[in-house]
């Protein structure tokens, strides 16, 4: 089981800032030809999944490792507090149709992991609920990568209280951040101790799809991780384009 507070929020100490931003470069370039061939060949699908607590760098990911890429082959959706309308179906019916078509990657921010998550720490969701949920969350994941060939990836970006506040700050003080800013952010980091205790219950609970815990504290080695770790996996696929036929 992961406990998140043995887990450093930062960097590798034998990780240089330059040459790594240098690496994430050549990455992020190896990432957009096998996106190119992913929708070409349109048999695999994928997944990316980010989960993090308020500042942790989720909109930052989206937009710096996966910005760049065609958007003819990407959708990124965000999930708010359910509408009247969603709450009208079973929790994962809003998540379910915005899972990706061959050939597409889809990005969650934020997921429907949050059903077991702020849901949890409120208590508008009790343990059988939340085990039940895991189970449906589970089956999911599964129906995706075994029915659709979807490569899903699901990254926990790992901050460390202080470097939220500073965060916090900042989104006070700088005015091109001052749309960040939520007075109820700073009211859910008073919860810290619950949150980590729920993520620490997902990461138990739904792993059969394994998360990749992201220290998340310097932009610069989050956005390295998230790459090499999608990067990796693509050229695992094996994917070609298609040839015509002679």
């Amino acid at each position: 089981m992961a406990v998140l507070s043995e887990i450093s929020t930062k960097a590798p100490k034998e990780f240089d800032k330059k040459e790594t931003k240098e690496e994430t470069i050549a990455l992020l370039k190896e990432l957009d030809e096998l996106q190119n061939v992913l929708y070409a060949e349109s048999k695999h699908s994928v997944l990316v999944i980010f989960q993090g607590m308020d500042a942790s760098g989720k909109d930052g990911a989206v937009k710096k490792v996966l910005g760049q890429l065609n958007p003819m082959g990407i959708m990124v959706t965000s999930f708010k507090a359910p509408t009247e309308e969603e709450l009208s179906h079973d929790f994962l019916w809003r998540v379910h149709k915005h899972a990706p078509a061959k050939g597409m990657i889809s990005v969650f921010n934020r997921s429907h992991y949050e059903d077991v998550l702020i849901t949890r720490v409120h208590k508008w969701c009790d343990d059988v609920t939340a085990e039940k949920r895991f189970a449906a969350i589970n089956d999911f994941e599964e129906l995706l990568a075994l029915h659709n060939s979807t490569s899903i990836f699901k990254f926990y970006l790992h901050i460390s209280r202080e470097e939220q506040q500073d965060r916090f700050k900042e989104r006070l003080e700088d005015p091109v951040k001052h749309y960040k800013y939520n007075k109820k952010d700073f009211e859910e980091a008073e919860k810290w101790d619950q949150y980590m205790e729920v993520y620490e219950d997902v990461f138990e609970n739904c792993n059969a799809v394994p998360w990749t815990i992201v220290p998340a504290d310097q932009n610069w080695y989050k956005e390295y991780i998230v790459a090499k770790t999608l990067v990796k996996a693509l050229k695992e696929l094996d994917m070609k384009y298609p040839q015509l036929n002679k």
